[in-house]
């Protein structure tokens, strides 16, 4: 578990730097398919059936048919970049650090002596991390992107916390986000249809 836990923080790093939209695709894509994985081992050792659905599920709506969508929105794109963020590359990168050193001292101060200690530091990590992708790019594919980390962050700390969250809660989950992704990729992909940047900075320019 420890190592899913490094590829996962190296991952949510790695997106605070990346500035080609496909490599960010490719990058939330192993990084969903590792929280999959860590649900799975986590139902392994519980020998809980439904974690073992949450897994596939997670599979299949986060490491397929997400990544997809957006993997060939990114190729009608072609050369669209995340070439000027709000907060530079460096910059994002040390705060992304300052928040995991946070979210450790905040769960170390929480929760004293916790087991899932780590898995539960770097969930909320990737949550502050996916949420300053949200507020520090301007492009709508990586506005999502970051949407799928903080998605990922949560879901980790319901997996962490209480080993599983309820399926129904789970489909609910997954349901949600999924709508949320379908509906970012339309309009992102509509929006290039119609010869409008998908940097949402633009969008100001269609205001009366």
């Amino acid at each position: 578990m420890n190592f899913l836990i490094i590829i996962l923080l190296v991952t949510s790093l790695l997106l605070t730097r990346v500035s080609r939209l496909k490599t960010a695709v490719t990058i939330i894509l192993i990084q969903s398919f590792m929280v999959a994985l860590a649900c799975g081992i986590d139902g392994l050792e519980a020998g809980a059936v439904h974690m073992y659905v949450a897994a596939i599920l997670t599979a299949v709506i986060k490491v397929g048919l997400i990544p997809y969508a957006l993997l060939n929105i990114v190729e009608k794109l072609q050369y669209e970049r995340e070439d000027h963020p709000i907060l530079n590359v460096n910059s994002s990168s040390v705060t992304a650090c300052i928040a995991i050193v946070l979210a450790y001292g905040l769960i170390d101060q929480a929760l004293p002596g916790a087991n899932s200690r780590d898995a539960l530091a770097t969930a909320l990590a990737m949550t502050l991390i996916g949420l300053l992708i949200i507020m520090t790019r301007r492009q709508a594919i990586m506005q999502i992107v970051g949407l799928i980390t903080m998605e990922n962050g949560i879901y980790l700390v319901g997996l962490s916390a209480t080993k599983g969250l309820p399926l129904i809660i789970e489909m609910g989950i997954f349901f949600d986000v999924l709508v949320a992704v379908v509906v970012l990729v339309i309009l992102t992909h509509r929006l290039k249809l119609s010869g409008i940047s998908t940097d949402i900075s633009r969008l100001k320019k269609l205001k009366g």
